[in-house]
């Protein structure tokens, strides 16, 4: 299987249909993507509920928009979230109408590893045909002009030519192109958002389209220029104004040649309109604007939609790979076998291993777990055993490991949990280009590790994490790794009994603490038999009213908000164990199956 990190992109509104066999056929393929981010436009069709019901053996991120942003900003807020939560090679690229055949993946990566790393492509297009297998008129890639016989040849041996620019129907972009050429531009709503982007990072980069690498694509009518384009030809007017004065994808005797294609198109255009004076009269307007304004900036035009993730995070390579440690406690209540599975979890089996590994032993503990640090000691020599002869409760003991680590970068981990060997490769990155905390989703288990029993999904960027700290932790805390210095400077862990992480959360997130959650789940949580017990009884809720108190007083919430939250999360922890597990569920995690895991529990 090829080693390039694929991550597919799909934009759908309102075409469930499609939607779902654009989807079976990306998961019936001979090689299937690592992962899957699908924007839903603001859909009204149960699209959104099919994909909530998913369960894909890969990655799937679901971002869903209140409002139809088009295929340019579906597409870009796909690409952002892509590049920023799942660090691929290559991003393909797709619409809810493309259905992919089984090797188009595979093909694709067929043609991009006949390069060297240095000399990829930019993006590689698809060839694309009609649903009756006849090749696709309006997502034919414009052919590279004047270059040499040479290169002709290179590429026809490769079942491929060269082009200079390529539609959203399967199209694969280079990552690193992707993040150094910028993002399609969500303004260019309602067309040439893909001739744009792609012109723009072909310009100075070897393009390609292949033969063998095929789609098709289900669009209603066979060829676009027998529709009667009516009103909308005021946004093909104003992008193509914008992108010949405003854009850099092309270069100057460029401009010259696509810009007499577009007259003569325009031409054809308003020739077979109904209502030519419709037409008219909306170019009117498009050649107006397009000579007088400029499109926004992304986020200026995803403002109240949907805020960016920070898609512009480097490769490793842009940053000196750090040393970390991994802040381990243990505490009677452990099992010597789980602790040794846990331990084992975040060292030898890590692609990346921590250079340190910090064990708290907060109070006695059983002989077989006292046994078992001996032997990590002496497993691991850079392995510190920080041993109390009192148990101080679980805030102390993070406080005190957390002084002994010897890096800036600290991982977190518990004591019967088991993080996946990916987990650090895909978290360090983050902070080693300047992230203060990231976390990630988890799934579930039981005594059996292998059989995933929930997926518990976090919010993903910045905006997201902050707005729904009032209510919930946004972050498991196993699963994070986080700046030693930012922490300390928040005052630590504290004296926070029982919700000494969420406390901190708080305090990182208000004090302007760069942070995220990757929607992969990097870490397996064991659910025991009194897990749920020990969130609820007096203790739990004198903690919980004391953190309601000290949110109230530094200004984190209003005072409807801590009513909202003593009369809700104050009840939940007095309620009966088996009712606290039922709501926990239901409202946090999703079974394997994609379903609310509450229903497990009736």
């Amino acid at each position: 299987m090829s080693s390039a990190r694929v991550v597919a992109v799909l934009v759908s509104f309102n075409r469930e249909a499609l939607l779902r066999k654009a989807i079976e056929a990306i998961v019936a393929a001979e090689r299937t993507p690592e992962a899957l981010v699908v924007v839903d436009n603001g859909s009204s069709d149960g699209s959104v509920a099919y994909l909530r019901s998913l369960r894909l053996p890969f990655d799937l991120e679901i971002v869903e928009l209140a409002k139809n942003t088009g295929g340019a900003g579906g597409f870009t807020v796909a690409m952002a979230h892509a590049l920023a939560h799942h660090r691929p090679d290559l991003l393909w690229l797709m619409d809810d109408d493309t259905e992919p055949h089984a090797d188009t993946l595979s093909e694709a990566l067929k043609l991009w590893e006949s390069f060297p790393a240095d000399a990829a492509p930019a993006l590689i297009a698809s060839r694309v045909l009609w649903t009756d297998g006849r090749d696709h008129p309006m997502n034919s890639p414009r052919t590279r002009p004047g270059i040499s016989a040479a290169r002709k040849k290179r590429a026809e041996r490769l079942a491929a030519r060269e082009v200079r620019s390529a539609s959203f129907v399967s199209l694969f972009v280079s990552a690193e192109a992707a993040r150094r050429k910028g993002l399609p531009i969500v303004d260019y709503f309602l067309w040439n958002d893909d001739f744009e982007f792609s012109a723009r990072l072909a310009k100075d980069q070897l393009a390609l389209a292949s033969e063998t690498s095929v789609v098709s694509h289900h669009t209603k009518v066979f060829d676009s220029n027998t529709v009667d384009i009516g009103e909308r030809f005021y946004f093909e007017v104003r992008n193509k104004i914008w992108m010949f004065s405003r854009s850099p994808a092309l270069k100057a005797g460029e401009k010259l040649l696509y810009g007499g294609a577009t007259l003569r198109r325009w031409l054809s255009m308003v020739q077979r309109s109904s209502s030519r004076s419709l037409v008219l009269r909306a170019g009117w307007r498009g050649l107006r604007e397009g000579l007088f304004s400029r499109p926004r900036s992304n986020d200026e035009a995803l403002a109240g939609i949907h805020s960016l993730p920070d898609w512009k995070i480097s490769e490793p390579e842009r940053a000196a790979a750090q040393e970390f440690s991994v802040l381990l406690p243990v505490y009677a209540g452990d099992d010597a076998a789980k602790v040794r599975r846990a331990i084992d979890s975040v060292t030898i089996e890590q692609s990346r291993p921590p250079a340190e590994l910090v064990i708290v032993q907060d109070g006695p503990v059983s002989a077989r777990i006292a046994e078992e640090l001996l032997k990590t000691e002496q497993r691991f020599p850079s392995t510190k055993v920080l041993r109390f002869d009192q148990s101080g409760g679980l805030a102390q003991a993070l406080d005190a490991g957390l002084a002994i680590c010897s890096h800036e970068i600290v991982a977190r981990m518990d004591a019967d949990d088991v993080s996946l060997p990916e987990r650090f490769e895909l978290q360090l990155p983050y902070l080693e280009s300047g992230y203060d905390l990231v976390g990630s989703a988890l799934e579930e288990i039981g005594e059996d590790e292998t059989e995933v029993l929930a997926y518990r999904p976090v919010p993903l960027d910045q905006s997201e994490i902050l707005a729904g700290s009032s209510f919930r932790s946004p972050f498991h805390h196993p699963s994070v790794v986080y700046r030693k210095s930012a922490v300390l400077e928040a005052g630590g862990y504290g004296e926070m009994s029982g919700v000494e992480d969420y406390w901190l959360w708080l305090r990182l997130l208000h004090r302007g603490a760069k942070v995220s959650n990757l929607a992969q789940p990097l870490l397996r949580y064991r659910v025991s038999a009194g897990a749920y017990h020990r969130r609820g009884g007096k203790s739990m809720l004198a903690a919980e009213l004391k953190l309601q108190g000290k949110m109230l007083k530094a200004g984190y919430i209003g005072p409807l908000s801590w009513a909202r939250n003593v009369l809700v999360r104050g009840g939940y922890r007095l309620v009966p164990t088996a009712l606290r597990k039922v709501g926990y569920r239901g409202a946090f995690t999703r079974t394997p199956d994609g379903s609310s895991a509450a229903r497990e529990e009736s």
